[in-house]
Order: structure tokens, then sequence, then C-alpha cells
């Protein structure tokens, strides 16, 4: 199973949790019996360690709430040119994770393709950014004890099994910059549960759990974190968009009159409050947040200039929530990463092709188009300098 035959929107159930879950309650998607080792492996992950170098906290290890201290399984190297960095030793690895120990490695879809693939799914399906961190343990000992997260996530179980005793919340939607902290949890869990190899599991933020490799086997596994979208930031928001406004942008009369400071509060209350009655508030605020979503930069090498006008040069968006509108006079739109362009109203059905997130080759995109490969080499030139889109070999 790859990481495109592998849908977390199915296994979670697409419209129907959108509705029911998201945001509700947790949710367990048991997989079937065909193990994951196509999306991610073990292999894999010896190769990223081995083929990369990591300081704390992007790899580190965890027990019992606690980071261990990086000298306990690397040690410091000193090159030629005095600079310094810190090279694993799998012996000592291997022993702290025997230990009990869980290894832990921050953003893994910018590592490797199949997770980056995974978050890019959850990234067009919830229309939020998404960071993809792994976990690996061997023993009974919690990494990280009960706790919480400030944002949702989605589990994939990878390999092996694993422990999940989740408590549920203590507070509402608690937040990272938040008034106050949650209270403790009840000593008895609201589910006890054990995830198995292809088994998805949906929590939402502010939920206690505590996990752990109990199960008599190692356990590998993938927490996909779901970037909140909450009333604060529909609010900062708010305040960027009405400085269209000349008393957004006045200063506050520190030292009016009572009058004059009543005055300027109720002009701008009801500046907020003619958006707060707009119809289509939330909608303009998803498309904002949408156009200014984080690309994942690609590099496009050898093509460091443009992209030569060859039939089989594949292309892709490196943004997950494009936009394609009506742009003045027939023609079309597109905005992505926080930029803009507009193009001819016949590049539409070319743009729509890469609105899907998968790579195509100039040429279909010609064809879809009725443009020429030079026409189409121009355009993917532009979407490649503004850092939408990149050059690849990609099948």
């Amino acid at each position: 199973m790859t990481a495109e035959q592998f849908s977390v929107v199915e296994r979670l159930g697409g419209d129907d949790f959108l509705a029911r879950t998201l945001g509700r309650s947790f949710k367990v998607a048991r997989g079937d019996a065909v193990s994951l080792t196509e999306l991610m492996n073990w292999d894999d992950l010896n190769a990223i360690l081995t083929h990369h170098r990591f300081e704390p906290p992007r790899f580190r290890l965890a027990a019992g709430g606690e980071q261990v201290p990086a000298h306990m399984y690397s040690r410091p190297i000193v090159t030629r040119r005095s600079t310094v960095w810190n090279q694993l030793q799998p012996a000592e690895l291997h022993k702290r994770l025997a230990e009990g120990a869980t290894l832990v490695l921050d953003a893994v879809d910018e590592l490797h393709p199949g997770i980056g693939a995974l978050a890019g799914q959850l990234e067009r399906w919830l229309r939020t950014g998404v960071q993809v961190n792994l976990y690996a343990s061997w023993t009974s000992t919690e990494g990280f004890g009960v706790h919480w997260d400030d944002h949702d996530v989605v589990v994939v179980q990878l390999d092996g099994a694993k422990r999940w005793r989740i408590y549920g919340p203590t507070r509402t939607a608690p937040m990272h910059r938040d008034v106050d902290m949650p209270a403790p949890p009840q000593e008895k869990p609201v589910a006890d549960l054990v995830l198995t190899a292809g088994d998805v599991l949906y929590l939402p933020r502010g939920w206690w759990h505590a996990v752990a490799a109990s199960e008599g086997q190692h356990s590998l596994h993938v927490t996909c974190g779901l970037q909140s979208t909450t009333g604060a930031d529909l609010v900062t928001w708010l305040s960027e968009i009405l400085r269209a406004h000349e008393a957004v942008r006045a200063d506050i009369p520190r030292f009016g009159t009572a009058e004059e400071q009543r005055a300027f509060l109720d002009t701008i209350g009801k500046l907020v409050a003619a958006e707060l009655e707009s119809a289509d508030l939330i909608t303009r605020f998803s498309s904002a947040r949408d156009a200014t979503e984080r690309a994942r930069l690609v590099p496009s090498l050898p093509h460091i200039t443009a992209a030569p006008p060859e039939a089989d040069l594949r292309v892709r968006l490196v943004t997950t929530r494009p936009s394609l509108a009506a742009g003045p006079e027939g023609a079309v739109r597109l905005t992505a990463g926080g930029e803009q362009w507009t193009f001819a109203a016949k590049a539409e059905p070319l743009l729509a092709l890469l609105a899907d997130g998968r790579s195509h080759r100039l040429a279909d995109l010609a064809q879809a188009a009725d443009i020429t490969l030079a026409q189409v080499a121009g355009l993917v030139t532009e979407l490649v300098d503004g850092q939408v889109a990149a050059i690849g070999g990609w099948q």
C-alpha cells in the first residue's frame, strides 16, 4: 500500500467525520490486516537517521515526561573548520530505547515523501496546516506521561502496537496562549484501547491521554498535528482587514475627553459589528487562510532559469489549498502561497489540473488548455519563480 493508495480521509469517514466528529470526540478507525510499511517503515527511519544531522528538539529521546540528554546517545564531532555537530551512536541509542526512552522525530513530513503525501491529504481535506511527528518505542514506559495537546491530532499506527489511555478534556478548547490551564483529568480513562498497524485515531485538542508500547512489541506511529483555526485567529484577521478604515488606523485618544474616547470606541464597534453581521465573513476568512498557507518549498534543479518546453517534464503545485476564481474580463485568477496570478481564461483547465495536487506532464497541461508547450513552460516558470510550483521527476 503506497501513500497515494492509503486514504486517511476515507478511513476516518469523509464528510460524515466532518459533520459528526471533528472537534467533538475521539474516533478510532480500524485498519485491515495489511501493514502500512509501504507508507513508511523501519528501513526508511534508519535511512533518515543515517543520512541527516539532527539536533534536539528536532530529533530527541523522551522518557517519563523528560528529554534524555543528547550526550547519552550521541557524541560531539569537531570538523576541521571547528564546527561541532552531534553524531548519533547506534549502540548507545539502542540502550536508551531498551531502557524505556521513546524516539521522537519532528516534521518527518519534510523528510519522507510518503508522509509528506499523507500530510498533503489532510491539508487539502481539512484546509489547515499539518506537521507530522514520528514516535518509536519499545517498552511500557510512557515518553510523556498524561498530557494534552493544543491542536487536534490524527494518529496512524505504522507498525507494532501502542496502548492509548484517553481521559477526555477538562477545559473546552484550550490554547497554547490561554488565560488558564486545564484542570488535571480524572484517574479513570474514558477509553483504554490498543492501536495496531493500519489503525487511525483522531483526538481533539485538549483531550488528556497517555501512550505506551505496553503490548509486548515495538511500536512505530506518526502523529499529524492539525493547526487550529480559532475565534482568536478570526479576530486577528479582522484587525488586519479593518485597517482599510481611517478610524482603525487612527491613534487611540488616550488623552482625550470621555466623550472623545466614547465616540472612538463607538466607531470601532460599528465597523467590527458590520463585519460580524456579514453573511460571508467565515468564507472570506477561510479563503484568506487558504491563500496565505505555507508552501512546502521544493527546488526545481537543474532548471534554475526557466522551465524548458519538454513534453514529458513534470510539474506540481507545492501548496495544498490553491484557489481558482474568475478574474477581470473573463480571466482566471490563481491564489496560492500568499501570491496571486491572473492568466487568460484558456489557462483555467490547465490550472484546474495542477490544483489537484498531483504532478502533470507539460504535454498534458498543454492539451488541456489547447496551448503550445512553450506557452505552458512560460506559465510554469512564473509559478516556480513564485515558489508555489516545482519541476521534478515525480510519477
